[in-house]
């Protein structure tokens, strides 16, 4: 169930914390339109390697595009 409140509701925060969990983030409106999440921990840390996943992939990809690339470019993007 996806779980909406105007962000206003965070007035009282706790209330509005105590109904995240793990997959299931709060999303809080502003004047009828969504505007922020609120999510678990693990589910951001999850997010955040998911990026780092994707940005490995790209780094890979493009090497393979264009046969080789320098190691000390690939360990710099890896690092950023």
């Amino acid at each position: 169930m996806v779980n909406i409140m105007p962000v206003s509701e965070l007035k009282n925060y706790g209330k509005v914390l105590d109904t995240v969990e793990p997959d299931n983030p709060v999303f809080l409106t502003k004047n009828g339109y969504g505007k922020y999440v609120v999510i678990d921990l693990a589910d951001y840390e999850a997010f955040e390697k998911f990026k780092k996943s994707k940005q490995l992939a790209q780094i890979l990809k493009q090497a393979e595009r264009s046969g080789t690339q320098p190691l000390d470019e690939v360990a710099a993007e890896l690092l950023k």
